[in-house]
């Protein structure tokens, strides 16, 4: 599958640190491998956006956003049942800006928060006036967008530490140099997600090959073994308490038939999941 490189291949001029795009499409894609170059909101207009990345995964329609970080990403774009087009605003900013947007304001963030890669907000009357005001700006000549731009994004990084606190921005500026630490949270926070092994080694940074011999020298067992193991501890999970029915939950856990799942989770667990549901 073609990685798409973005915002290179949106014609934009990658030579300003902040741009903005409406983006349109009435064809669905599944799972596109995206490489991010810059930062970005992602203000979803119409439709339904899917994303993975290698500490977290999100799945938002129109009333949320995203902020999402540079770098690689799996991505799935679907219509709504009353639209025939997606459409997401992108606002494209570097760390550079968030760097000079702290020091400009003298934050400062606490110790003790987990950063992520990507962070979901709702819309309001506040943020949808705000993305109504950015495709105004795209409409006027870029030497007035270089002007504007950064005072649009000084304000919608202000509204958002009113609302959600400081800590969010120091996700975009910090570096995970432990590529060990980075390779096993990616495994980790997508152990649910049904994810391809070259998905998984594409959010890894790595090839399939690679990504193999990793994975084993971490876990101590092949990818598909892990995997299994993890998926069938969650469904003991529901079956027991969210009373879940077995053939309610087997294609969430990965199997394409409910005897194959009583048989694996029978194997693992030594009673069939009513057995277990009912002891």
């Amino acid at each position: 599958m073609k990685t798409i490189v973005l915002p290179d291949e949106l014609n934009l001029d990658t030579s300003k640190s902040m741009a903005v795009y409406d983006y349109e499409s009435n064809k669905e894609i599944a799972r596109q491998q995206i490489s991010l170059n810059t930062n970005t909101f992602s203000f979803l207009q119409k439709g339904l956006k899917e994303v993975f990345f290698d500490d977290s995964s999100y799945a938002i329609d129109n009333s949320q956003f995203l902020l999402i970080k540079s770098g690689h990403c799996l991505m799935t774009e679907k219509l709504s049942n009353n639209s025939e087009h997606y459409r997401s605003v992108l606002f494209f900013f570097t760390n550079e800006d968030i760097l000079q947007f702290i020091r400009k304001f003298e934050l400062q963030a606490s110790n003790n928060t987990t950063l992520y890669s990507t962070y979901s907000f709702q819309y309001d009357t506040f943020i949808k006036r705000f993305v109504d005001s950015l495709l105004d700006i795209v409409k006027l000549s870029p030497a007035i967008q270089d002007k504007i731009l950064p005072t649009k994004f000084e304000e919608i990084m202000l509204y958002l530490i009113e609302l959600k606190g400081v800590d969010f921005l120091y996700a975009f500026t910090k570096n995970i140099d432990d590529q060990t630490q980075r390779f096993i949270q990616t495994v980790e926070s997508n152990r649910l997600n049904k994810l391809t092994l070259k998905e998984l080694s594409f959010l890894s940074n790595m090839s399939v090959s690679k990504f193999k011999r990793e994975f084993e020298k971490h876990f101590h067992a092949s990818p598909s073994k892990w995997f299994q193991e993890k998926r069938l501890e969650h469904s003991a999970y529901l079956l027991k308490n969210k009373s879940k029915r077995p053939s309610d939950i087997f294609e969430e856990i990965g199997y394409e038939s409910l005897s194959n799942f009583i048989q694996a989770f029978k194997t693992k667990f030594g009673v069939t999941p009513k057995q277990y549901q009912s002891s």
